[in-house]
């Protein structure tokens, strides 16, 4: 799971094993504040207590871990020196990786630094921001007068700038989109200076294994531009660390240091073939660094043009089991040539909830067959090596087709993952021996305890000096640290973990804090403790509680907790002590702002 660590630089003796998000935060003015709630998620949504903590975490700062294939682009052409006869003479071999640097060459004037004022929310008080501080990460220009880089690079941002190679001015940026899920975000720039002189990166094809790379950015280490080079070592879908979501990755074995985030990477023939956001550190592993591929970057793209913001990928909200045992297949009716996986359950708010029932059997999403292993072979339209990029694979069963990668199988989340949010796809299911099929309109995915809060301050509500706020991730973070998945009580875990929630709107609500006062006397001890009723009922959202609360006009509130427990204020003497805590407490209101409408 990740692991949480402050963005600013450290020595060497303070580096831990981390998978880890790469950007850097040279100039950070609050080491408290960074520790206390840097951008990071769990790497998956299914993890339950006690595992091995192999972790992900975003732009930790190693400095005392810079690989010595991170260098400067004046020294890229490292030379070989070999002996032939004398002993004085020397014979000057160019490295292997010159013709990739060379024509790469004429893409990295478009490769520019970010510089990123960020303040943070403070979860645990959710009316107090936390102390500014700044990190620089990597971007590239793209067409349309556009920058990419990570979204973790500039999230809770309150300002963005961005530096040319070679140029000494920063030019104020603008945040057009975030794309959580896809660790993505997209800015712009409205001084026309900025985009003289400069030609966007061009995309290139998925790449294949064994493919050289070449890392560009403006890592730890230095402030001029600097490049790594390897190849694609691996093609699967893999966590994404700060969106705790699953989507398609490519692994390399370029350096991938603090500061080469949202940096591209290009194959040797100069073309963009992805985006650097994350690598692995572990005492037995070197240089596994991780991209975002052109599938998800073309899909981030073209969710903004053809929605004006970013809308998220799409899932298909339901849990799955394979179905790999014979007896198993046979139990469900299954004939010995039939595959697919078995529905375990189903997201009561997902659109498929309405046509799909638990043990249906999935086997095939648009065309594509299911294994039993919930693998497919996956098939795509052959629109041409060079300009498949501004189409983005359609998965369409009736066209012409060609193998995704020969010898290769990949998870079928992925079939649903080029989809877009409200696109509709077929699905064939096995129910009761007979074969059914279904086309069902797909949705983002709506969490009970969710990964993030995009982009808006938390919210809370106090009363007495109860303190009920919303449990997201974050909140999770703050409140019990990086290892909240080992630490925070088992029930929020759980729900974190496996509960699924019943309306679109429903959230846990907790009493996270009792600012102590004469009112609120025996309750002191009462932290991070879901409100499950008030007034007997039952609580959905923090804003229906809020409503209640405020709207009373009983003798007594009386808030029924887990455990049992239950909470009996006085309803005029709890609303007149509240002000009075909200003074001493220097709070400006007792509830945040999206809870007054």
């Amino acid at each position: 799971m990740p692991d949480l660590r402050k963005r600013g630089r450290k020595p060497p003796e303070t580096e831990t094993i981390t998978m880890d998000y790469q950007y850097t935060n040279p100039t950070s003015q609050n080491d408290d504040a960074a520790v206390a709630n840097t951008h990071h998620n769990p790497s998956s949504p299914r993890r339950t207590r006690g595992r091995a903590r192999r972790s992900l975490t975003e732009d930790e700062n190693n400095s005392g871990n810079v690989n010595n294939s991170n260098s400067n682009i004046g020294h890229l052409a490292s030379l070989e020196r070999s002996r032939h006869g004398d002993a004085n003479e020397i014979t000057i071999l160019p490295s292997r990786w010159d013709s990739v640097a060379v024509k790469a060459v004429p893409s990295m004037d478009a490769v520019v630094k970010v510089f990123c004022v960020h303040t943070e929310p403070n979860f645990s008080l959710a009316w107090q921001r936390k102390r500014q501080y700044s990190s620089s990460s990597s971007g590239f220009i793209v067409g349309g007068r556009r920058v990419l880089t990570n979204a973790h690079s500039v999230e809770h941002h309150t300002q963005v700038k961005l530096k040319k190679r070679g140029s000494d001015t920063k030019y104020l940026a603008t945040v057009l989109s975030i794309g959580t899920e896809c660790d993505i975000a997209m800015l712009t720039v409205n001084d026309d200076e900025f985009w003289e002189g400069v030609s966007p990166v061009e995309f290139g094809d998925l790449p294949a294994l064994q493919d050289a790379v070449t890392v560009v950015g403006y890592p730890i280490g230095g402030d001029t531009i600097s490049v790594t080079s390897g190849v694609i070592s691996r093609m699967e879908i893999l966590s994404y660390a700060h969106g705790s979501t699953e989507l398609l990755g490519l692994q390399i074995d370029a350096a991938i240091n603090s500061g080469n985030s949202g940096g591209p990477a290009f194959s040797d023939k100069g073309k963009c073939v992805g985006i650097a956001f994350q690598s692995l550190k572990h005492e037995d592993v070197e240089n596994i660094g991780y991209v975002i591929p052109t599938p998800v970057i073309m899909h981030f793209i073209q969710d903004y043009e053809r929605n004006g913001a970013y809308t998220g990928f799409p899932i298909l909200g339901v849990e799955w089991q394979k179905m790999e045992n014979p007896d198993l297949r046979m139990a469900m009716g299954m004939r010995r040539a039939q595959k697919g996986v078995r529905i375990r359950r189903i997201e009561p708010t997902a659109p498929e909830s309405q046509v799909l029932k638990p043990s249906d059997i999935i086997i095939s999403f648009d065309g594509i067959d299911i294994a039993n292993d919930g693998t497919g072979k996956v098939l795509v339209r052959n629109l041409g090596r060079e300009k498949w990029s501004l189409h983005f694979f359609r998965l369409l069963p009736y066209c012409s087709h060609v193998p995704f990668r020969h010898g290769e199988r990949i998870s079928f989340s992925y079939l649903v993952s080029q989809k877009y949010t409200g696109d509709t796809a077929i699905v064939k299911v096995l129910r009761n021996s007979e074969v059914l099929e279904f086309n069902i309109k797909l949705a983002t995915h709506k969490r009970l305890i969710p990964a993030h809060i995009n982009g808006q301050p938390p919210s809370y509500y106090i009363i007495a000096g109860f303190v009920f706020t919303a449990v997201t991730v974050p909140y999770l973070r703050s409140e019990y640290g990086k290892d909240y998945e080992f630490d925070a009580p088992v029930k929020l875990l759980d729900k974190l973990l496996h509960a699924m929630a019943q309306s679109v709107d429903e959230q846990v609500v907790v009493i996270s804090q009792v600012l102590v006062a004469d009112v609120n006397i025996g309750y002191e001890e009462i932290v991070n403790t879901q409100v499950l009723a008030f007034n007997g009922k039952p609580v959905r959202n923090l804003k229906s509680l809020a409503d209640m609360v405020e709207s009373c006009e009983d003798e007594y509130l009386k808030f029924d907790l887990e455990y049992q427990q239950i909470v009996v204020l006085q309803t005029k003497a709890a609303k007149a002590a509240t002000s009075f805590i909200l003074s001493t407490h220097c709070i400006p209101s007792a509830m945040s702002d999206d809870l007054k409408t």
